[in-house]
């Protein structure tokens, strides 16, 4: 149950998305509207160019369109991406209406929908996304290249053959016999499509709203049409004679092949697509509304349900649409109301718009085609590829899709960065040097067993006795490597020699010390503060006295990028773009030694902490008061929605301490800021010396002092003090709030929770499983 909005100004971070239930259903946004608008001035003439690319009827480009729109939109797990047909399905389309015939062709599709089904039943939607990318940007530069060249015949006024090479043989052939009148529309939309985008000035930013693909066909449609030029132009049958699925027939092999191909491409094309829109919504800047990450796996479910749509009624093979997608969340969609409505449109202009899309001339739709294989062909994407030296993953995947087909160029290429993987996995580079006395053992590259011999002879070229550090710059090392680096290290500093281990890139985890076993500061990295535990684990030229002390903090975020980021940057992108959801408010001591993520064992999002010196809450009202503390739980409470405050206070706390030490003069002087912050813990020394049998006790043991028996009355003090505070006051009254206490013993990593008996208040033992299988009103009661 969410509690109702607070009665003064809204804060500034964006409030919780109301529960389902309470959700109002609004009418379509006037974003969603111009964005649907824009989106389908994009697709009406590039679903009939795919169409025409395929060998389709026309029909079954605006089929496709429409029900990528409608149902895809309505059941696709990105709201904002937008299917229909796909430049990267042109090639596979075209070849299986050239081997098995169109109506054959839609059953496949059908097929391909259901098969889509089924793995996002099985959730392996994710596992599209291991694909490496050099592997996808050359599968569709290999598509782009093979819909400019077929298209190209167009163009030129002739028709294209079914293959890459007999087009490439046919051109010279079709460069003797040009079609004036096909070159010319073709030349004129090409020239408006790279112009317009480009208009200067302020009427140009003006004029650029309007969608470059529209204005192209729709200016050579106009040219042709006010010239009277003789040419192809587009051919829309009846809708009485649009030909439906049939039953697949041909080989079964043949057809599995076909079935596999078409669910791939449309998979791959769609999940990677529902990647990208989201990167796009999460750079938007300005008042926009939160919009839902993607969820692939129900992407998938849409896409297939679109297909099986798409396929039984004649429609071309669906899939997520960058070039629509990207216009649909640049022109402000903050719904699928926008991706719907689209599809809704291209009905409409299918049933009304008939004689004028019939005006269009072929030859500027192939135009548009040819232009859309040419930016597939990314130069973005083979400056990538190149960075990260995969070009050959991306030539084979490319010539592969070229010369052999989709399916298989896709397998070559996987089969390359398999190979490739395999090779710098065995490629590694170990150097020895000596320099200022200290003998260094750099390994760069993966430490297998085959580098094993190397490791060896550099490790013997350190002297008995000498300082060494051995740097590793992997991210992975094997068990026999570990073995050899950990014999000799042993060897080496029972010899008197010492060893460093150095560089844990990636995740690599290195033995400590054999003197180390006991060490309790495991596992993260060891900084200053712990160097009793690891007395070689500053660098050489850092242990001099003073240095090396500022640079712990460094060190120790560069742990992080190396090793955490990787595991936690997923998490934190959702967490960046939801905002922060926690239902715990964790209120504690400043003190260093209390970690509270490791002692809840939560995460990112999980806990909204406050911390000061001595897990203090002032009374509202206090003359010298705090607002710091109050401000955030009055922000936790009615603004985060928190379902549970805890005060947790520890062992030898150092405020504590000095309220116990205080004397009477000492109170009363107003003295150093720490002295006046203190002052908020004196009803908690008043409540320990009036009312000694009030005191809250240990299970199972007596308090250690004093000092101790104060700090678990502190904890029952500040829950009182938090009661005072009105929006605790408030949810507690609706019974949307609990508060917990909590004390924490440093020295024995045993954490305790405040129950209350019939013998009065009690801190008992948090041991393992004591929660599990409990239901919360059987917990340890809140207080």
């Amino acid at each position: 149950m969410s509690a109702p909005a607070p009665p003064h100004p809204p804060y500034p971070h964006p409030p919780h998305n109301p529960s389902p239930g309470r959700r109002r259903r609004s009418p379509v946004a006037g974003a969603d509207l111009s964005a649907s608008i824009a989106v389908f001035l994009i697709a009406l003439p590039l679903s009939l160019g795919i169409a025409l690319a395929t060998g389709a009827p026309l029909q079954a480009g605006l089929v496709a369109a429409a029900v990528g729109g409608i149902v895809a939109g309505r059941l696709g797990g990105c709201p904002l991406q937008v299917s229909g047909p796909a430049a990267g399905l042109t090639v596979v389309t075209a070849d299986l209406i050239h081997r098995y015939g169109w109506r054959t062709t839609c059953g496949i599709t059908v097929l391909a929908g259901l098969a889509q089904l089924g793995l996002g039943c099985l959730r392996v939607a994710r596992g599209a996304l291991a694909v490496s990318p050099a592997v996808v940007h050359g599968m569709l530069a290999g598509i782009g290249i093979t819909i400019a060249v077929a298209q190209l015949h167009i163009v030129l006024g002739g028709s294209p053959d079914s293959s890459v090479l007999a087009n490439l043989r046919a051109l010279p052939a079709q460069l003797a016999r040009l079609h004036p009148a096909a070159v010319s529309m073709s030349a004129l939309t090409l020239a408006l499509l790279l112009a317009w985008p480009r208009l200067p000035g302020r009427a140009g930013r003006l004029l650029r709203n309007a969608p470059a693909a529209l204005v192209a066909v729709t200016g050579a449609t106009a040219t042709a049409a006010l010239t009277g030029l003789s040419l192809p132009r587009v051919d829309l049958p009846s809708w009485r004679s649009h030909a439906l699925a049939g039953p697949p027939e041909g080989p079964a092999l043949g057809l599995a092949a076909a079935v596999l191909t078409t669910t791939l491409v449309c998979s791959v094309q769609s999940l990677l697509g529902a990647v990208a829109v989201d990167k796009l919504i999460a750079g938007r800047t300005g008042p926009v509304p939160p919009i839902a990450r993607a969820g692939l796996d129900r992407e998938l479910l849409g896409q297939g349900a679109a297909n099986i749509v798409s396929g039984a009624l004649g429609g071309l093979p669906v899939a997520g649409v960058a070039v629509r997608s990207t216009a649909n969340v640049n022109s402000g969609a903050v719904s699928r109301n926008s991706t719907m409505l689209h599809g809704v449109l291209v009905v409409v202009a299918a049933l009304l718009m008939v004689p004028a899309l019939e005006e269009i001339p072929l030859a500027s739709l192939a135009a548009l085609v040819m232009a859309v294989g040419v930016q597939m062909v990314s130069l973005h994407h083979i400056r990538a590829v190149t960075r990260h030296r995969e070009v050959p993953v991306y030539a084979a995947t490319t010539l592969g899709v070229v010369l052999l087909g989709v399916l298989q160029g896709v397998f070559l290429g996987v089969a390359v960065a398999v190979a490739l993987a395999l090779s710098r996995l065995a490629r590694t580079r170990i150097t020895h040097e000596e320099k200022e006395g200290v003998h260094y053992v750099r390994v760069r590259g993966q430490l297998t067993f085959l580098a094993v011999p190397r490791l060896s002879r550099a490790l013997h070229l350190v002297p008995q006795g000498a300082p060494a550090v051995v740097e590793l710059d992997g991210s992975f090392m094997d068990h026999a490597a570990y073995e050899s680096l950990q014999e000799w290290r042993s060897t080496h500093t029972a010899r008197g020699g010492t060893a460093e281990l150095s560089g844990r890139r990636g995740g690599i985890r290195t033995a400590g010390p054999a003197s180390s076993a006991g060490c309790r500061c495991r596992p993260w990295t060891p900084w200053r503060n712990h160097q009793s535990c690891f007395p070689e684990a500053a660098a050489p030229a850092d242990r001099k006295a003073g240095q090396g002390a500022g640079r712990e903090l460094a060190r120790g975020i560069s742990s992080f990028q190396r090793n955490t980021a990787p595991l936690v940057r997923e998490e934190l992108a959702r967490l960046a773009r939801e905002g922060q959801r926690p239902t715990q408010l964790f209120l504690t001591c400043a003190d260093s030694r209390l970690v509270t993520s490791m002692i809840t064992a939560s995460g990112p999002g999980d806990l909204f902490v406050v911390r000061n010196i001595g897990n203090l809450v002032p009374p509202p009202g206090q003359e010298h008061g705090d607002d710091s503390v109050a401000a955030a739980v009055e922000y936790a409470v009615d603004v985060l929605g928190v379902r549970s405050i805890t005060v947790c206070g520890h062992s030898g706390c150092g405020a504590m301490q000095a309220l116990a030490a205080a004397t009477d003069a000492g109170e009363d002087t107003p003295g150093t800021p720490l002295r006046r912050w203190l002052r908020h813990g004196r009803p908690s020394l008043a409540r320990m010396t009036n009312d000694r049998r009030a005191r809250p006790r240990l299970a199972g043991r007596a308090t250690a002092d004093t000092v101790e028996q104060l700090c678990l009355v502190n904890v029952v003090q500040q829950l009182e003090h938090l009661r005072a505070h009105g929006p605790v006051a408030r949810a507690l009254g609706r019974d949307e709030l609990e508060l917990h206490g909590m004390y924490f013993h440093v020295g024995e990593a045993q954490a305790y929770l405040l129950t209350r008996t019939e013998e009065g208040e009690v801190f008992e033992e948090v041991t393992e499983g004591v929660m599990e299988g409990v239901p919360a009103r059987e917990a340890p009661s809140p207080v």
